[in-house]
């Protein structure tokens, strides 16, 4: 593997945009590293993951954040990508109790899908785990009542872009996997 680079960047346009819009989760396993396809001249791209049947849809809004720590050290001559995704999930319930509790116990890779229309597979070889869950009612009658879930992953490489910028095209990139919204 060469390390060396071959493009620079440019200061770009002030066009982005923050935050997320949603997440949806795949059962750890539903796909082995043969499933996935990568881009012909980009292999941070997945094309395409054959043998996912269903993934499952959570709308977010507000303050949820996908972020990645690139760790590096000269002296072990290792490198791996810390992947952390806070989101909040509004107003209890015994079926949201019961997804938590299989989250927490479960380590599922997490699409990741953001305001710009981006779409990243985070968790992409040994899965996400939710490592701190605060169940919350709050104290004013504006607080928030709901959960507040933090997955960590540790991955070689930042998670990969999908080959999509809709959910159309995450269905395709899924080969077809059925999205269950409730």
């Amino acid at each position: 593997m060469s390390c060396d680079i071959s493009n620079g960047v440019a200061e770009p346009c002030k066009s982005a945009i923050g935050g997320l819009d949603a997440i949806y989760i795949i059962n750890y396993g539903d796909y082995a590293a043969t499933d996935i396809t990568y881009n012909n001249t980009n292999t941070d791209q997945i094309d395409d993951i054959n043998g996912v049947a269903t993934v499952y849809k959570f709308d977010l809004k507000g303050a949820n954040s996908f972020e990645q720590t690139i760790t590096s050290s000269r002296d072990n001559g290792t490198t791996f990508v810390e992947q952390t995704l806070t989101v909040n999930l509004k107003q209890q319930s015994a079926v949201k109790h019961k997804l938590v509790k299989l989250l927490a116990y479960g380590r599922p890779h997490v699409v990741v899908r953001t305001r710009a229309g981006q779409y990243f597979l985070a968790g992409l070889e040994r899965g996400m785990d939710l490592t701190t869950g605060v169940i919350s009612n709050g104290t004013a009658a504006g607080d928030m009542n709901g959960y507040t879930l933090t997955f960590v992953g540790q991955e070689n490489i930042p998670a990969n872009f999908l080959n999509c910028s809709t959910e159309a095209g995450l269905v395709t990139v899924l080969s077809s996997a059925s999205i269950v919204t409730s």
